[in-house]
């Protein structure tokens, strides 16, 4: 088989996970080869050499890398199997004692490893995963159930660990959150569309959630129900065209508000595909996870998921409905043109 070197090197160089079993690079100054989506640092082009298999790249003297182990069985399928794999062991065991070594061992791999392409597959690091998945069973149990209770059965350890989780994916203490918002004070107002009513809430920290419908009494139900026990002050004043510039106040997964800050960066009257906004970010194969973030989001316009759409142009789903996605596409476009 002949290697395209030109074509090779472009995929080494972006450390592609989809050419890892195509060929293998080796380095003239270090006598190692790798796999193209190994982590370690690049070298220079003219100290690149190309091969089609391991085997090859043995028989020119060069060695295994010990840290991407091109001889290993891989390739994007097997490494997105193993990921999975890694995502239902971790899902079966919340509890932070789970370490990543015990998954690692249970998968026979090496820990780094799993690492790498678990974020690559995922989005997110094994660990940081487990935490927003704690953080979910959390939410879930909180309101039926004391928030000690809440912590231990959704497999937080101690009450730093579930506090410091909750900074960033709750956006306020475990203990407001299980009593409905209570404590926080949330301002909103509404605003004519294009595409309908809009709801605009606000936090001291920023805006926290932009909601379209088609009725006031709707979008005001929509938010007692997510913060049941807040104090939410109606009639404030709103302004859609602020929207883009207004501070916000995220609350997600760090994966999730990676996403969101990507979206906030698409030119109004373009689109990008949910694969394309993965390259954006460095995670190439999370596609499906840039997806749901996009489903997650619950600041419409702000944060412009309608600009996300799917291969060869699909529109696909976007929570507020696929008619106000394609007419919020249309009027951009024509404001653009």
């Amino acid at each position: 088989m002949t290697i395209d070197t030109d074509h090779a090197w472009t995929a080494v160089a972006a450390r592609d996970g989809r050419a890892d079993g195509k060929f293998v690079f080796a380095v003239k100054t270090t006598r190692v080869y790798c796999r193209p989506s190994c982590p370690a640092r690049r070298p220079l082009r003219a100290n690149a050499e190309f091969y089609r298999d391991a085997a090859a790249a043995e028989k020119a003297g060069y060695r295994e890398c010990l840290r991407c182990r091109p001889k290993s069985e891989g390739g994007p399928a097997a490494d997105a199997k193993m990921a999975a794999a890694a995502k239902r062991l971790i899902d079966a065991r919340l509890d932070d004692s789970l370490r990543l070594s015990d998954v690692a061992r249970e998968l026979k791999i090496s820990p780094f490893r799993l690492s790498r392409l678990f974020f690559r597959h995922q989005g997110v690091t094994p660990k940081r995963y487990a935490t927003a998945r704690r953080l979910e069973a959390f939410k879930s149990r909180s309101r039926s159930s004391g928030v000690t209770e809440a912590q231990y059965a959704s497999g937080f350890g101690a009450p730093s660990r579930l506090y410091a989780a909750a900074r960033s994916g709750l956006g306020m203490t475990p203990g407001a959150y299980a009593r409905g918002g209570a404590g926080e004070i949330i301002s909103y107002g509404f605003a004519d569309s294009p595409v309908g009513r809009v709801l605009i809430a606000s936090t001291p920290r920023g805006v926290c959630s932009v909601e379209l419908g088609d009725s006031t009494r709707a979008l005001e139900k929509s938010l007692k129900m997510r913060f049941p026990r807040a104090t939410l002050r109606s009639g404030a004043r709103v302004s859609l065209a602020a929207l883009p510039r207004a501070a916000l106040d995220l609350r997600g997964t760090p994966f999730q508000r990676t996403v969101w800050e990507a979206l906030r960066r698409i030119p109004a009257g373009r689109t990008k595909t949910y694969s394309e906004v993965a390259r954006v970010i460095g995670r190439p194969s999370a596609a499906r996870a840039v997806a749901r973030a996009c489903a997650t989001n619950e600041i419409a316009l702000a944060i412009p998921c309608h600009r996300v759409v799917g291969a060869g142009g699909d529109l696909r789903g976007y929570r507020w409905g696929v008619a106000r996605k394609r007419r919020l596409l249309e009027l951009e476009r024509a404001r653009v043109a």
